[in-house]
């Protein structure tokens, strides 16, 4: 991955974050140290994993990690939405909120890190670094010699 892109992909980790966190805090009370606090780790998981992908030399573990860390993200942050979590303000549901937008806002922030993180993943593949091994339903990455 080249410095400009992973520049744009850090860029676009924080723009996501800080959106995600103001929408968290706005949850449910009852959601504060449940999906909420589970959403959250997961964001920080991600970021953890970015940095690792970044400075590792073989990277087969650590971007399989990351993409299936970005797919639990993305899964819960749907899980709130289908819950209605995103309609509310300050722990209270307010019907004057448009919780599509705030779901819609932030899942396509997690869906261009996913882009990012695939074609990170197709360029290792590409450089003959990552073989790909399709098992059944599982995605298999395997580093080549």
């Amino acid at each position: 991955m080249a410095i400009n892109s992973e520049a744009i992909l850090n860029q676009k980790y924080f723009e996501m974050i800080k959106l995600l966190n103001t929408y968290l805090n706005h949850f449910p009370r009852h959601e504060k140290y449940a999906l909420s606090n589970v959403i959250r780790n997961t964001a920080y998981e991600i970021f953890d994993l970015i940095t690792e992908c970044q400075k590792r030399y073989f990277k087969k573990t650590t971007i399989t990690q990351l993409d299936i860390s970005h797919e639990k993200l993305r899964m819960q942050v749907y899980l709130a939405n289908e819950l209605g979590y995103f309609y509310f303000r300050n722990g209270k549901n307010d019907k004057k909120i448009d919780g599509v937008h705030r779901y819609l806002a932030i899942s396509r922030l997690i869906d261009e890190i996913g882009r990012i993180i695939g074609s990170w993943m197709k360029k290792l593949k590409d450089m003959g670094n990552l073989k790909w091994l399709p098992k059944g339903n599982i995605t298999i990455w395997k580093m080549t010699s």
